[in-house]
């Protein structure tokens, strides 16, 4: 039926069919067990560290200066550092510290240099302001091998770890000697 001209047609209702009341759940899925013989081992028996005797268990080696490299994200200057453990150094407004600096033993599964470092972001005091205080952007383990699995996230700088050596020796300095034994009771007699 068509409306006369001039006049407007009602709109068409459609009715709904409301949501039944109560849902029944499915029937959960059931699979059969794999058996025992059919699952290997998460880590071969040979490699397993709880099998090994105590002698044979390697500790990680731990060294004194952690290498790592920061970029920049709106310059896209890059620098490479060392941060001897246990002393702040300073990137821009990051300060970070290096708490422990290892590489993997020999009897873990695969190798990697691993690092334990705090990233606190403070910016630099300029005249006539107040001094902000430093706020905490990072704290815990980050890996080499993994730069992007566990790492300092902040807008501007990104850091990661390169590698740990050891403390080099300062240039230009004499070796010291320690006198021997019979020439340091010699020196107390006279």
């Amino acid at each position: 039926m068509q409306a006369p001209e001039g006049e407007v047609a009602p709109p068409a209702v459609v009715e709904e069919e409301a949501p039944p009341a109560v849902v029944e759940a499915p029937p959960p899925a059931l699979t059969a067990p794999v058996p025992a013989s059919q699952v290997a081992p998460a880590v071969p028996p040979e490699r397993r560290v709880a099998d090994l005797p105590v002698e044979s268990v390697r500790q990680r080696e731990r060294f004194a200066v952690a290498v790592l490299q920061a970029v920049d994200k709106v310059t896209a200057e890059t620098i490479r550092f060392e941060a001897p453990v246990g002393q702040p150094v300073r990137y821009k407004s990051l300060i970070l510290t290096v708490r422990a600096c290892e590489h993997t033993a020999g009897d873990e599964p695969t190798e990697d240099t691993v690092a334990y470092l705090t990233v606190d972001s403070q910016p630099k005091p300029q005249a006539g302001r107040p001094v902000p205080g430093p706020r905490q952007v990072f704290k815990g383990w980050i890996y080499a091998s993994s730069p992007g699995l566990s790492g300092p996230e902040h807008p501007v700088y990104d850091t990661w770890l390169i590698t740990c050596r050891t403390a080099a020796p300062l240039r230009g300095a004499a070796p010291v000697s320690l006198p021997s034994t019979a020439n340091a009771a010699a020196s107390r007699s006279r």
